[in-house]
This record gives structure tokens, sequence and C-alpha cells, in this order.
């Protein structure tokens, strides 16, 4: 579908946010949706083509994934509007909030400024034992 196409249709992903909740910064309090298919969004790391760890801060891990699961979004015929939940999996949740305004700024530049409804959860440790941060998510193409 031509990007001339998909402007035409409303957008299956509204995001909600009530006036009563605490300001959402940098995700969705909600998000409702209505589309016509899902795309399921495996976690995604740091990794490079050749399966390694590819960047070595935290902020680089956050860059790496987040435009690995992007080009996932991408191949499967989506855009980053389309993202209505991702998940942040990370092993360091103190590196998270420390580098959180960066995060933003690596997040706004990638995705945009049409955020999804967002958890960040810490774990032990990731599949790629090098990995610091994983990211996991749904779209709703229309």
């Amino acid at each position: 579908m031509s990007d001339e196409d998909r402007s035409a249709q409303p957008h299956a992903v509204r995001r909600v946010n009530p006036a009563g909740l605490s300001p959402p910064r940098g995700f969705s309090h909600a998000v409702t949706a209505t589309g016509s298919r899902l795309v399921f969004l495996a976690g995604q790391t740091a990794l490079d083509g050749t399966g390694a760890v590819a960047a070595h801060t935290f902020p680089g891990q956050f860059r790496l994934a987040l435009t690995n699961l992007l080009a996932a979004l991408t191949a499967a015929g989506g855009t980053p509007a389309d993202l209505a939940r991702v998940t942040v999996y990370t092993t360091d949740v103190p590196a998270y909030r420390q580098h959180a305004a960066e995060l933003g700024r690596i997040w706004r530049e990638l995705a945009g400024r049409d955020y999804p409804a967002m958890a960040v959860i810490g774990a032990v440790r990731l599949w790629d034992e090098d990995a610091w941060v994983e990211l996991d998510g749904t779209a709703v193409l229309p």
C-alpha cells in the first residue's frame, strides 16, 4: 500500500491520555486499535546482521534494538505510527532511568512522537547475554 493510500484511510491506532492521570512522557496511557491486521513483533536487541551485539553503551543498544524492531515492522508493512504496544526489558533499570532523556530523543528521531502504550520491565538477564535492553511490540495496521 502506498503512503498516499495509507493517508487516505483513518488510522487504526488512537492514543488516549486522560486528564486525570499523570502527564505521559514518552508513552501513552491507553491505545485503541481498530485495524484489520495485527503485527506481533519479536523481542529485538542490539544484534547486527551477524548475530553479534553491536553496541556497547546503553543508548547505543537502545538505538539498535529500536532500529531492529522498526525494521521488522517495516518488513511487515507497518510504520512507527502503527505501534500500539511496546515493552522494554532491561537488565539495568537504573541505567534506563539515567539515560531516559537520551532514549526519548532516540525514540523521537527513529519513531516520531506517536507513542504507544509502553512498559519498562527489569529482567535478570536477556537471551543475548551481552544485551542490556530488548524491545518487543504489537502494531495494528489499517
